[in-house]
């Protein structure tokens, strides 16, 4: 079976944006490291790639130059077992100049897009009560940040 590892290409801040998700993420760790040699784009020594895990999960972050940028396209998810993990991711990854979308979605000072999903979204919004899944949608609708008390308000009505 093939690996597949998300790939994720910055300017020039590949070694920060790594250094700063390994904190933010227990369970990680930074693999390797390559630089650009001679004859490269770049002065050599520059980091090209830093290999890392994000909790048993492998990304690759390149410093690429300015070509490319992060859009709202591809994000990922993290699934929270509370409100206390919900918060805690919330406010590591909004710090320093990330900033709120809607509906549980942020941006990290990257620009790199997050969605901080409580684990019980899903079910809510799957019941069989369709009223019930339908308040918890409306109340989700109107939230940056999701708070868990308040989804589960709305969907009890």
């Amino acid at each position: 079976m093939p690996n597949i590892t998300p790939f994720l290409w910055f300017d020039t801040q590949a070694e920060e944006a790594v250094k700063f998700y390994t904190t933010v993420f227990s369970n990680s760790k930074i693999v390797e490291t390559t630089y650009y040699g001679e004859g490269g784009s770049k002065p050599p020594g520059t980091v090209l790639t830093v290999a890392f895990d994000l909790e048993g999960r492998r990304f690759i972050a390149l410093n690429g130059g300015p070509h490319f940028q992060f859009s709202e396209a591809v994000s990922f998810s993290i699934d929270c077992k509370s409100q206390d993990e919900v918060d805690y991711y919330w406010n590591k990854l909004t710090a320093d100049g990330g900033g709120p979308l809607k509906c549980g979605w942020l941006k990290d000072r990257f620009g790199v897009s997050w969605q901080v999903v409580p684990d019980m979204m899903p079910r809510l919004l799957q019941d069989p009560d369709r009223a019930k899944a339908g308040r918890a949608m409306k109340a989700m609708l109107k939230m940056k940040k999701i708070v868990i008390a308040d989804i589960e308000a709305a969907a009890n009505g």
